[in-house]
């Protein structure tokens, strides 16, 4: 069944106005018909079963068959802060963050990091990024679509999670999976979680200090040396495990 998402203004009267371009891509790409039942989300922990009774130009209405809240985001807020990878890794990452639950990505120029983006380049990049989120939500029955913020650098991404209540940093030289494992399980559900995951060459240990002393704790994710794409996917895997206990 096909999924779109609205803001709450959009539903009303038992009904449920779609406009912009899920117009065009219901219309001219899925070839919907009045009478096909659809999902819709409204971000707001609210989902809809609807059959569509007109599509017109400009807007297609819905009307409301099923309302239920929706059960499926995790209970807690898992924001990632991913260094600028190589190439169009960075698609990979959102979409796959997108599916595990993360709640926002946030892209973060880090030393090491290969690509440079200037603000022209960032924005045009971030645009393609917020597309690719909505896309996987949809596929994976969120009820949000996590935002992608502007490109931080370093500094900036430390003071944006200042108010997240647990701060992990994944890094190489750490060690002590126990301790790790015990970091983890004392995660409580309806606790943000801020993860720092470095770029193809790591964090400098300048970063890794930077990090600590706003608050993240170091750990690690095993014996072995994970690429950049791959690190962010363990970690929240490994939150989601920990969090969805029901």
């Amino acid at each position: 069944m096909q999924h779109f998402f609205v803001v709450p203004d959009q539903v009303r009267d038992g009904y449920i106005e779609i406009t912009g371009s899920d117009v065009n891509h219901m219309k001219n790409v899925l070839r919907m018909k009045t009478g096909e039942q659809l999902e819709i989300s409204d971000g707001n922990n609210k989902k809809y079963l609807c059959e569509i009774e007109s599509l017109e130009a400009d807007k297609v209405t819905a009307r409301i068959l099923e309302e239920r809240e929706a059960e499926n985001e995790l209970p807690s807020k898992l924001y990632l802060f991913q260094g600028l990878p190589k190439s169009d890794k960075m698609e990979l990452i959102i979409q796959k963050a997108v599916e595990l639950g993360a709640w926002e990505v946030i892209p973060v120029a880090t030393k090491r990091a290969v690509v440079k983006l200037d603000q022209k380049k960032a924005a045009k990049k971030r645009e393609r990024w917020s597309g690719i989120s909505e896309s996987a939500a949809k596929q994976a029955g969120r009820n949000v679509i996590p935002e992608i913020k502007q490109v931080m650098n370093f500094r900036e991404a430390l003071s944006y999670a200042k108010s997240l209540d647990v701060l992990l940093i994944p890094y190489e030289l750490a060690e002590g999976m126990q301790a790790t494992k015990e970091r983890i399980q004392a995660i409580q559900p309806g606790q943000s979680v801020g993860i720092f995951i470095g770029p193809e060459g790591g964090f400098e240990q300048e970063e890794v200090k930077l990090a600590m002393e706003a608050g993240a704790y170091p750990i690690t994710l095993g014996r072995r040396i994970l690429r950049t794409e791959t690190a962010g996917m363990t970690m929240l895997s490994v939150l989601m495990y920990h969090l969805e206990q029901e």
